[in-house]
């Protein structure tokens, strides 16, 4: 049964990765909303953010698949899936260690949004951008997956305490 699950929710994370990236959007704009008062819009059917709206310079961020923590999600979905296989007994355990990874996949996904943000705001849109999303961003997004197939992986296996 939980394996049917976790499939299952892995094949929704595929077919609603659109709506996925819109909720992405909507979070990276409230987040953006506390940090900048230079204005940001969200507009949630075009996947895109808005920011810098009241500067000499705004700018806009599209969020497509490949950026997108959805498909991040899929491995720690698959390692899930493999370990409960072989371990049935410790479901709930293994359901917490994906829940907790699956915030931080989701929280790291939003720093790289803001670490492009801020690479934009400090050197100018086109190095800004290209540092923030081909370098950086990236770093943080590989970065940020390891850590969390590690956490998830530790969370799951950690020995309890006596």
């Amino acid at each position: 049964m939980a394996l049917s699950a976790l499939a299952a929710a892995g094949v929704v994370v595929v077919l609603a990765e659109r709506f996925y990236r819109e909720l992405e959007v909507r979070l990276a704009g409230a987040i953006l909303d506390l940090f900048t008062t230079s204005g940001v819009y969200v507009a949630p059917d075009r996947e895109s953010v808005y920011f810098g709206l009241t500067s000499s310079t705004p700018f806009g961020l599209r969020m497509t698949p490949e950026c997108s923590s959805a498909f991040l999600l899929l491995p720690l979905l698959v390692v899930t899936m493999a370990m409960m296989y072989f371990r049935p007994s410790n479901a709930r355990r293994l359901f917490f260690s994906l829940g907790i990874s699956a915030v931080v996949v989701v929280l790291v996904n939003q720093l790289r949004i803001l670490t492009i943000v801020g690479l934009v705001h400090g050197l100018g849109t086109d190095e800004g951008y290209y540092w923030g999303h081909t370098l950086l961003g990236s770093m943080v997004s590989v970065f940020g997956g390891a850590v969390s197939i590690v956490l998830f992986v530790w969370l799951a296996t950690r020995k309890k305490k006596a």
